[in-house]
């Protein structure tokens, strides 16, 4: 299944992409499940990012790797993945490119997710995923508003 969600924002491509560390990736995290970072090395091709999730009745790993990770005169990239055990139970493959890239004057987020579930039930669990990628919008938005409107 694929997912593609677009986010403008107000701050430059530059200030995106650096921003994109722990303190954010903390601040995407879906509601309602708990966190429990075990390494996040980065963005960059090579990098590991080891997670436990808490789904309140159980726990599950997730592991992916940076495999891709770059920079054109339009903005960056950076893709994870991650496949079988290192999922949790209703993924067996997990795809997600971010691209931060100047659209005009505008900087866009945007995540293209690619997922599979076992057992040929990606649909089942499309809706649930796409809204916890949708949720990551107001975050976006919210951490890259202009300094003059964060004051306010």
């Amino acid at each position: 299944m694929q997912i593609i969600l677009k986010t403008k924002v107000e701050k430059d491509v530059n200030t995106v992409f650096d921003a994109f560390d722990l303190e954010l990736f903390k601040k995407l995290k879906p509601p309602g499940i708990g966190l429990k970072v075990l390494r996040f090395d980065g963005c960059k091709t090579g990098d590991k990012v080891e997670l436990e999730l808490n789904f309140g009745l159980f726990k599950q790993k997730w592991k992916s790797v940076i495999t891709d990770s770059g920079a054109d005169e339009h903005g960056f990239y950076f893709i994870d993945e991650a496949y079988g055990k290192d999922l949790p139970f209703f993924l067996s493959h997990w795809k997600h490119r971010h691209i931060i890239a100047k659209e005009g004057e505008e900087t866009v987020i945007t995540d293209h997710i690619n997922f599979k579930s076992p057992w040929g039930l990606s649909f089942l669990f499309y809706p649930a995923v796409w809204l916890q990628m949708a949720m990551r919008k107001p975050v976006y938005q919210k951490t890259f508003k202009k300094e003059s409107d964060q004051r306010q």
